[in-house]
């Protein structure tokens, strides 16, 4: 017998057992630190490529400014629109915006930071909850949340719903996990919200978690309590249940040349491809993690394991996503691969993760393999990293880029072109975002002018199946067909300086230099 300090006796069987659990109360404390380490890492990568946002981010900050300002659902003041693909991203920044009114002006690039290290910090408290529930080391959290927040291509599209999608996802998983089917099923709303086709990741999760499927109508429910008020206000007051970016995307066939979403990393990879190689490898280990276990899991049955159906969903989920996009006609949008990229990455760290606590439990697992693998994982990490820091402190232009013009170029255009007009309006001349964002004036283009929508929609109602076009017929019943707007002048971009007091030079580090020309409509 042994007597502990406080003078009571035990059997020495019972230190082992209390060596453990003094070890996993240790972890536990540290892993406690993840949210705020989730957080400091999204703000230090807003710092580092908040002077670098995409025009795409800028259709989504000018989104929110009118909401914020003016309490439109619009790209530019005074046209209503629906070709936000994100309703919940517009609307967080939106209400953020309107707070930062507080100073006298309204600051949706500060909002954007706001937003980027709450969504970084909820990324971060899933990743604790993982970490306390299967008994992982803290770095292995720690190193899920560089593989995301440090991936180029989600950098890269800051701005945009990128850092929302794998907070809500992870959410998703932990409800799943925890068995509890209203805050499942919020967290479901909340994910449909912030990416329509995010419902892959919900239906394959729901169907996954024996504890959500037993009370399935609770979830369901719940997803519908919290979502359909904005689906029907998008329905009836926007003319549209679908943003409309579904049917503008599908219809720039062509815009990328012969590569489409399933070759698309393969157009990336041979101009970058030692950051292709690195964003997408923990993706692609994944995928072979995904196979392993599904075979495993088939081949043998262990009772006692943790239960992991909702985290292997995960993994599943973004094979689906991906196939799914690659059979929707869409273009490589490299923000397109986000989605697939964080969901398998995180699988991967998860289940090798769990692999490697549960080889200390059990002596016939092999502990070495998954030290090695997550240790492979954290080069990967810190590679992207490197990456990111090559670019430049801070970022002069995204790792993966295409815009015509630098952001401060366009907000150079912009600001000049709204003194020029003087109230009257241009047709866009491809890229709207950024001078929407600094012209707040009558810019049109198919993001910002519905008038230019309904020609699309009546062209694939009489082109697409019986089957496509209902739906479609569906979505659009309530949507107003106005006449084509009158346009004033036209903005037009060429290669190479322009002169005169119509003619702006603009620099991009993808495009060179080159020019705008504001011409009147003939």
């Amino acid at each position: 017998m042994l007597t502990t300090s406080n003078g009571t006796s035990g059997s020495s069987s019972d230190t082992p057992r209390d060596d453990a659990d003094v070890r996993v109360a240790a972890r536990s404390r540290l892993a406690g630190w993840l949210p705020l380490a989730a957080a400091v890492l999204g703000l230090l990568s807003f710092l580092l490529v908040r002077g670098s946002l995409t025009d795409d981010g800028y259709i989504t900050l000018a989104y929110a400014k009118n909401l914020a300002l003016h309490g439109e659902w619009a790209l530019v003041p005074g046209s209503v629109a629906n070709s936000a693909t994100s309703p919940l991203d517009v609307l967080l920044l939106g209400f953020l915006t309107f707070v930062t009114r507080i100073s006298g002006s309204a600051h949706p690039v500060v909002a954007l930071g706001v937003l980027t290290v709450l969504s970084s910090g909820a990324i971060g408290w899933a990743w604790l909850r993982f970490t306390r529930r299967f008994r992982l080391a803290p770095w292995v959290g720690l190193l899920g949340l560089v593989l995301v927040i440090a991936n180029p291509f989600l950098l890269s599209a800051t701005g945009l719903e990128v850092l929302l999608v794998p907070a809500v996802l992870l959410w998703l998983v932990v409800f799943a996990l925890e068995g509890r089917p209203v805050l499942f099923g919020a967290v479901a709303a909340l994910t449909v919200l912030t990416r329509l086709d995010l419902i892959v990741f919900v239906l394959v999760i729901t169907f996954s978690a024996a504890a959500i499927r037993k009370r399935f109508w609770v979830a369901f429910g719940t997803a519908v309590a919290v979502s359909a008020p904005w689906f029907l206000v998008s329905w009836f007051a926007l003319g549209s249940f679908i943003p409309d970016t579904l049917v503008i995307k599908q219809d720039q066939e062509g815009l990328f040349g012969p590569w489409g979403y399933f070759s698309g990393p393969m157009m990336y990879f041979l101009y970058l491809p030692l950051t292709v190689m690195l964003a997408f490898a923990s993706a692609l280990v994944g995928v072979v993690v995904l196979l392993a276990w599904l075979g495993v899991r088939f081949a043998r049955r262990w009772d006692d394991f943790p239960k992991l159906a909702p985290v292997v969903a995960l993994g599943l989920g973004g094979v689906v996503y991906y196939i799914v996009y690659s059979t929707l006609g869409v273009g490589p949008y490299h923000w397109y691969y986000v989605t697939p990229m964080v969901s398998t990455a995180t699988f991967a760290v998860l289940m090798v993760g769990i692999w490697h606590a549960e080889a200390k439990q059990r002596p016939g697992l092999n502990r070495g393999v998954p030290l090695v693998a997550l240790s492979l994982a954290w080069l990967v990490g810190l590679g992207n990293v490197a990456v990111d820091v090559a670019q430049g402190v801070p970022w002069p232009s995204p790792v993966i880029f295409g815009n015509w013009a630098s952001s401060a170029d366009y907000a150079r255009v912009g600001r000049e072109l709204g003194a020029r007009l003087q109230g009257k309006s241009v047709a866009g001349p491809g890229e709207i975002g950024t001078l929407a964002y600094y012209c707040d004036c009558q810019i049109l283009d198919v993001f910002s002018d519905r008038t230019q929508v309904a020609t699309i929609v009546t062209k694939r109602i009489a082109e697409d199946s019986k089957f496509s076009s209902l739906g479609l017929r569906i979505n659009y019943h309530w949507f107003k067909r106005n006449p084509p707007r009158k346009v004033d002048y036209r903005l037009l971009y060429d290669k190479g300086p322009g002169s005169g007091p119509d003619e702006w030079t603009v620099y991009s580090a993808a495009k060179g230099v080159g020019h705008f020309t504001l011409v009147p409509e003939r």
